[in-house]
C-alpha cells in the first residue's frame, strides 16, 4: 500500500494541491504545474524546491534523520538540474530533468553546503544543516 502525503502549493496567492508519494517515482500534480511546494512534509521529512534555477528554500535546517527531497519543479523543457554535495562523495544525484525528485536521509549531523552542478555559476546553491 502506498501512502500518499498531501501538501498544499501556494504561488501568487493560488493554493495548488501536490501529491507525493513515499514510494512513488516522483511528485503527481494536478493541473497546475509544482512551484514551491511545502518544505516540511512531517517531522523527519522536507521538500526542497528547485525552481528558477535555484533551491525553494536555499537554506533548511533538519532533524537528524531526516529524509530530504528536492524536486524538480521547473517548467517542461527548462533545463535538468543536480543537487551536489560540495563535499565530494556525500551526495550527487543524477540530472533532474522537471517532475523528478531525489530523496537522501541525514543520518548525521552537520553542516552540508551543495550545488546544482550544471548551474552552480549562475548561483544555484543551498546549504542543508542537520542538529
Amino acid at each position: 500500500m502506498k501512502r500518499l502525503i498531501v501538501g498544499v502549493l501556494t504561488l501568487a496567492g493560488v493554493a495548488v494541491v501536490a501529491c507525493f508519494s513515499d514510494r512513488g517515482s516522483g511528485p503527481v500534480v494536478g493541473a497546475a504545474e509544482c512551484r514551491v511546494p511545502v518544505t516540511v512534509i512531517d517531522s523527519l521529512h522536507y521538500i526542497i524546491a528547485l525552481r528558477n534555477f535555484a533551491f525553494h528554500p536555499d537554506s533548511i535546517a533538519v532533524p537528524v534523520g531526516a529524509t530530504v527531497t528536492w524536486v524538480n519543479c521547473e517548467d517542461a523543457g527548462v533545463e535538468a538540474h543536480t543537487t551536489t554535495s560540495d563535499t565530494t562523495g556525500i551526495w550527487d544525484s543524477p540530472l533532474l530533468i522537471p517532475g523528478a525528485r531525489f530523496s537522501r536521509p541525514f543520518p548525521t549531523p552537520g553542516v552540508f553546503p551543495y550545488h546544482c552542478t550544471p548551474h552552480r555559476d549562475l548561483g544555484m546553491v543551498g546549504k542543508l544543516v542537520v542538529q
